[in-house]
């Protein structure tokens, strides 16, 4: 039943996703009309490490929030990653079913708080401080039993939002200066930060490679990322579409009014896999990810500011 749970609640959040992600929808569109397979290497989600006291006792709002979801579902910790420059730790997962059911990876990553300067760091806790309590809730092996897979996926989309309230336009924007990441949680808290099309499955003589992909989406007018990263060697080749920049909500210093400002959300990435040696003359399909290639998509997000607010 978990496996089920997950693809469910996978195609409620790609439908979220790819209406607000339109080079999504163009890259469905592009290898469904060549006859291919649209299928998903990873999904990808953001997250702060830090904890707050609530009614119901201490919350860590990072990966080990999202961790029970994971587990609930099935999957289990497959490898870790740590981008020091960045302050930024990340785990995946994966599904002992993921072959039989097609269960994408899980990408988890969180911004780690404490690392921050002060300032930056208590702007944060204080903007995440104001959190609905009702949005945040303990995912419970009863909740993943209780009931048909259709509502306990709905049930679980509910995860994927911003539990705390509405931030401030110029703590969004301090923050920014510091954290291009930690501006965007505070923005979009838990939503889907992309979705990864998995070359490998594409099954379609028109687009065999990333790198015809890659030509097919740019003749589309999809902008891309200028590089691919990674090599066959290392068993991993990604790239990404640019960011999409929508409107997002935040509260006016001034007036404290709700106003409306750009900033961006998401890309749409694209991956494929090659054999690597794990022994002398034994090969397997590189399943995991590689650091530098990661650090490089965590940055398609970055939102420059006008200069006369970064100057």
């Amino acid at each position: 039943m978990k496996p089920e749970i997950a693809l469910h609640l996978y195609s409620l959040l790609w439908q979220e996703y790819s209406a607000r992600v339109n080079h999504a929808r163009t890259y469905q569109q592009m290898i469904t009309a060549a006859g291919g397979t649209v299928a998903n290497d990873h999904i990808a989600l953001r997250s702060l490490r830090l904890s707050l006291d609530s009614p119901k006792g201490q919350i860590n709002l990072g990966i080990n929030y999202l961790e029970q979801l994971a587990t609930a579902l099935g999957y289990v910790a497959a490898g870790e990653y740590i981008f020091p420059e960045t302050h930024l730790y990340a785990r995946h997962y994966s599904h002992p079913q993921q072959v039989e059911f097609d269960l994408p990876k899980l990408f988890i990553s969180e911004l780690i708080v404490d690392e921050l300067p002060p300032r930056i760091a208590q702007l944060i806790y204080t903007t995440v401080s104001l959190l609905q309590y009702e949005l945040i809730s303990p995912v419970t092996d009863s909740l993943i039993e209780d009931g048909n897979v259709e509502s306990i996926a709905q049930q679980l989309q509910k995860i994927f939002t911003r539990p705390w309230q509405t931030p401030q336009r110029s703590v969004v924007e301090e923050v920014n200066q510091v954290t291009q990441y930690g501006a965007w949680v505070l923005l979009h808290g838990y939503a889907v930060n992309h979705f990864t099309g998995y070359i490998n499955r594409q099954n379609t003589i028109q687009y065999p490679d990333i790198d015809a992909t890659v030509s097919g989406l740019i003749n589309l007018g999809v902008p891309m990322k200028t590089e691919i990263e990674g090599d066959i060697a290392c068993g991993l080749r990604q790239t990404a579409t640019q960011a999409v920049t929508e409107m997002v909500t935040v509260l006016d210093d001034r007036t404290g009014a709700e106003i409306q400002i750009p900033w961006t959300y998401a890309y749409y990435e694209i991956a494929q896999r090659y054999p690597v040696e794990i022994e002398p003359g034994k090969h397997l399909l590189f399943d995991a990810f590689l650091g530098k290639n990661a650090q490089q998509l965590f940055e398609m997000t970055t939102h420059k500011l006008p200069a006369s607010i970064t100057n």
